[in-house]
């Protein structure tokens, strides 16, 4: 009897539900998440008390709860570690609660429904909305100056963000460039469904120019700015820094055969000194050698003549 008036006193309450209304609750990707379902008219301490989490129609997590508490709890594969707290009945905190985040839908909401006997349902208790969201990376703002023609291009690259965002381009912090002169593309990542951005601005700029890259995430509240301040090569001085730097390369080039050709020639020189004085050394030698012996042969004569 107790079981059936807590039941009906739940009932009478069903128009008091607890919701963010028009706002949602921030899901960083990665991150855990909790979607508030408060509900005084859930607190009971009766038995047979079931709960079921939807979201677009599917059941995501359903607890069940009998005389001494949670009898049973299960959620789908798909999510994400999901659960509500254990003692929800006498609380009333029904809350759903996303151990990870993961990137789906930019926005999804949820519902709890009581469960009647059989396979009947109450009228949804809550209805939360899930708002995804990811950081991009800074956007990296690459410059390539023009070689034959007088167009630079810029490229502005950020990756790993959700939901898709929004790029912008401006020309001194004010001029938008025409939109003829822009190409996006945008690609979400087939594992991580997260997003990469690249764009490509092609605009003829003059010395001096700043050319910035905005990437939003509005769901963030998230602006990135990368700004080019470089100065446009003109054709001339680039063809004057080729010419000055082949003719730098060759006499590198001329330097060193001549620093080599010096080292050979001194080499040689070295041989040629050392052969000489070898050759001296050896005459005079020779020289030593028939003096004796000529000292040798008047010394014998004159003792013959004696």
């Amino acid at each position: 009897m107790s079981a059936l008036l807590g039941l009906g006193l739940l009932l009478s309450f069903l128009t008091y539900t607890t919701g963010l209304g028009d706002g949602c609750v921030l899901g960083v990707v990665g991150q855990p998440a909790s979607l508030p379902c408060f509900h005084d008219a859930l607190k009971t301490n009766s038995a047979d008390v079931s709960v079921e989490w939807r979201t677009a129609g599917k059941v995501v997590l359903r607890s069940e709860w009998g005389e001494h508490g949670r009898v049973d709890a299960w959620s789908t594969s798909g999510a994400n570690g999901t659960s509500v707290s254990s003692d929800a009945p006498q609380t009333g905190n029904f809350s759903l609660e996303l151990s990870t985040v993961s990137p789906n839908e930019p926005q999804t909401s949820y519902s709890l429904f009581l469960m009647l006997s059989g396979e009947e349902q109450s009228p949804p208790l809550c209805t939360v909305c899930l708002e995804i969201a990811a950081s991009f990376s800074f956007p990296l703002l690459h410059r390539e100056d023009p070689v034959e023609s007088d167009e630079t291009v810029f490229i502005c690259r950020s990756s790993g963000g959700f939901p898709e965002p929004t790029i912008h381009w401006l020309i001194d912090w004010t001029e938008e460039p025409s939109w003829d002169s822009v190409r996006t593309l945008t690609a979400q990542l087939p594992d991580s469904l997260l997003y990469n951005i690249t764009s490509r601005l092609t605009v003829n700029v003059t010395q001096g120019t700043s050319v910035s890259c905005i990437i939003e995430n509005p769901v963030l509240n998230e602006t990135l700015t990368s700004i080019s301040y470089g100065v446009q090569v003109s054709q001339v001085v680039r063809r004057a820094s080729e010419a000055m730097w082949i003719f730098s390369t060759a006499l590198c080039v001329v330097v060193g055969v001549m620093i080599f050709a010096g080292v050979v020639y001194q080499i040689h020189l070295d041989r040629t000194h050392k052969r000489k004085h070898k050759g001296k050394k050896d005459s005079s030698r020779y020289t030593d050698e028939t003096v004796v012996m000529h000292v040798e042969q008047v010394e014998t004569l004159t003792e013959a003549n004696v």
